[in-house]
């Protein structure tokens, strides 16, 4: 699988997580699910985009090394 791929998937997953998590909200309204919010999904946004700029960082990286290496 390409790192490209990869990022895709986990741009898709984080996606499909926070429309759950709209969902999990309508039903979980107590003091924990704030914290679990404020300490997990807030700052998942900005996780996944340096995770992606690496993935990108990699892919490029192993291109050049394919290309090197023909």
């Amino acid at each position: 699988m390409s790192t490209r791929v990869s990022a895709n998937n986990l741009a898709n997953a984080v996606r499909d997580l926070s429309v759950e998590w709209q969902q999990a909200k309508n039903y979980w309204r107590d003091i924990k699910s704030k914290e679990f919010e404020q300490k997990y999904l807030e700052q998942l946004p900005n996780h996944v985009s340096q995770a992606k700029t690496a993935m990108d960082e990699i892919d490029a990286f192993l291109r050049k090394v394919r290309n090197d290496c023909e």
